[in-house]
This record gives structure tokens, C-alpha cells and sequence, in this order.
């Protein structure tokens, strides 16, 4: 998946950008507080990307 295909799909669930960090940039979901890196590739694996949006939608 594209990183910023990933990144549009967090956003569109009414998650936040938090910080940028070593080599991830850091998104919170407001409502739960949860949070979760996001890697800085062009490409991020299907897998890690389906367990990015599910700990977020939580």
C-alpha cells in the first residue's frame, strides 16, 4: 500500500497527526487515544498497514 493511500485512510477515520518521529511520523485517534506509528516508506506492507487502521479505529 502507498504510504500516502495509508495516511489518507487514517485521516479520513478521525485520526491526527501527532509528532514525527526518528523514521515514523506518529498519528493519534482522539476519541480511544490510541496511537501508532506510521513508517516513512514510499511502500508499507498490506499487513502492517491493515494492523495500523485497525489499532487506530478501535
Amino acid at each position: 500500500m502507498k504510504r500516502l493511500d495509508l495516511i489518507r485512510q487514517i485521516e479520513q477515520s478521525g485520526c491526527g497527526f501527532i509528532r514525527h518521529g526518528g523514521r515514523h511520523d506518529w498519528y493519534q485517534n482522539p476519541r480511544t487515544g490510541a496511537c501508532q506509528p506510521v513508517p516513512r516508506h514510499r511502500e508499507i506492507n498490506e499487513h502492517l498497514a491493515r494492523h495500523i487502521l485497525k489499532k487506530l479505529k478501535d
